[in-house]
């Protein structure tokens, strides 16, 4: 019986891929966490992948435009996501009538690298030492706590109005352009506090310009051992907020190039100058499986959008 063509040009293409460069979309402005993120992982897989692998910086529109750039592009392996993936499941949440593709449905996932964690901050003119005196004195003044975020969408907005929810709190949102904007006002003492990545937020806690209360991670950090997470400082359960990374393809890519992609990556991620090069930037390597990594973006769709429709979050 003889095989049809189109098989075997797909499994000869299988066999010898990558065998042109590869593009790998960073969806936001170039020294965003993102990008550092996209060119570590870019300059690495072209080694393992003896291809080049060049970054490209498509921003706009929170991350959106890169990404629908990618799920609308070809499922062959040589145009792929480096998404923000809490972003993007947020915005599918928050975003769901303007957003042209679909976290689920058009993507492949490769694997998930890495995760920056958050950090409740305030100004040190809040007169609150620990996270318990921040939750009697914020119920004690109703609507004049504010709290900056990068954006709308921001997954420091979000864990900031998840933690709000869930314990009561009145606070008012006071949205930036980015993150720099928004630490400049809250060192400054124009908003008061803040759920801010710890990269963008560790020079300044270091300082003491900014007085840190809790992360938001399951287990504490390395690089605040001594802050507590949310768990520990208030007896919320399973507060366990970060900021995820991973590298996805279209939908209907072939198992055997996602395959072969993440078995690189997993390779990658377990040398220690890569994960040194990754928590200077701020992110904990994390890899998971395409499997696993499906799981876990289901996972960030679901927790999301139980938050913007509990909390009544709106883009604005």
């Amino acid at each position: 019986m003889s095989i049809p063509v189109f098989a075997q040009s797909t499994t000869a293409a299988i066999k010898n891929y990558p065998d042109k460069p590869i593009k790998l979309v960073i969806p936001f402005p170039p020294g965003g966490a993102t990008d550092v993120i996209g060119r570590i992982m870019a300059q690495e897989l072209s080694k393992s992948l003896n291809q080049q692998v060049i970054p490209d910086n498509r921003a706009g529109d929170s991350g959106n435009i890169g990404a629908d750039m990618v799920a609308k592009s070809p499922p062959d392996g040589y145009t792929l996501l480096m998404g923000a993936l809490t972003s993007h499941a947020i915005n599918s949440n928050l975003d769901k009538d303007k957003i042209k593709y679909n976290l689920e449905k058009d993507f492949a996932p490769v694997a998930i690298v890495g995760v920056v964690p958050l950090v409740f901050v305030v100004n040190p003119s809040v007169p609150v030492k620990n996270m318990k005196e921040f939750i009697a004195y914020a119920k004690a003044n109703p609507g004049k706590l504010t709290f900056a975020s990068s954006g709308a969408g921001a997954p420091q907005r979000l864990a900031m109005e998840m933690f709000r929810y869930q314990l009561g709190l009145d606070l008012l949102h006071i949205p930036y352009k980015g993150s720099g904007p928004a630490m400049t006002d809250l060192v400054g003492g124009q908003v008061l506090t803040m759920s801010e990545t710890v990269p963008a937020a560790l020079q300044f806690i270091q300082a003491g310009q900014l007085r840190p209360l809790a992360v938001t991670t399951a287990k504490r950090i390395s690089q605040l051992p001594d802050v507590p997470t949310v768990t520990e400082a208030t007896g919320l359960p399973n507060f366990d907020v970060v900021s995820m990374f991973g590298i996805e393809a279209p939908a209907n890519t072939p198992k055997a190039i996602v395959d072969k992609l993440s078995a690189d990556i997993k390779l990658i991620l377990q040398r220690p100058d890569v994960q040194e090069r990754m928590l200077a930037a701020g992110v904990y390597v994390n890899y998971l499986s395409p499997a696993d990594s499906t799981k876990r973006i289901q996972r960030e769709l679901s927790m999301w959008g139980k938050v913007v429709k509990d909390a009544n979050i709106k883009a604005d």
